[in-house]
């Protein structure tokens, strides 16, 4: 069981590893074809135009793409806030209801009264590992960005 963690998780890590890499040489390759092209439209307009036009036109589409950009982010940013609020007000009502079900709570503390505080702090330990190994893995397999 633990080795088939261990392997899933070093799949997994080796397979993000070659992604990243295949991701950086293709932004790297599209840098170099943006610069070529930003190049070759300066020529362009210094050849017709001459050279403050030319500077001018290029600080003008590369300021179009920074506030593109920006807007890009702001939206991004602002989803990300509202599903995170969403996602507590949803986490928050779900504990509310389950700890306010009398069945739930009387389960609990016959469960307390069987196994002893001693020995269910390590189980409840392990549980929470547990939980969140599974939690960090169903948002890594939905592919949820981690955005702030």
């Amino acid at each position: 069981m633990l080795q088939r963690l261990i392997n899933d998780v070093k799949e997994s890590t080796g397979s993000a590893l070659r992604l990243t890499s295949l991701a950086a040489a293709a932004a790297i390759a599209l840098s170099i074809t943006i610069a070529f092209l930003c190049a070759a439209a300066f020529v362009y307009v210094l050849q017709h135009y001459g050279p403050v036009e030319a500077c001018l036109s290029g600080a003008a589409v590369f300021l179009v793409v920074t506030l593109v950009a920006v807007a890009v982010y702001a939206v991004r940013k602002r989803e990300a806030r509202r599903r995170a609020e969403q996602a507590a007000k949803a986490a928050k009502s779900a504990a509310a209801t389950m700890f306010a079900d009398p069945a739930l709570i009387a389960t609990g503390l016959q469960i307390v009264r069987a196994i002893g505080v001693k020995r269910l702090i390590p189980i409840l330990a392990i549980g929470g590992l547990a939980l969140g190994l599974m939690a960090s893995r169903s948002a890594a397999a939905s592919g949820e960005p981690a955005e702030e």
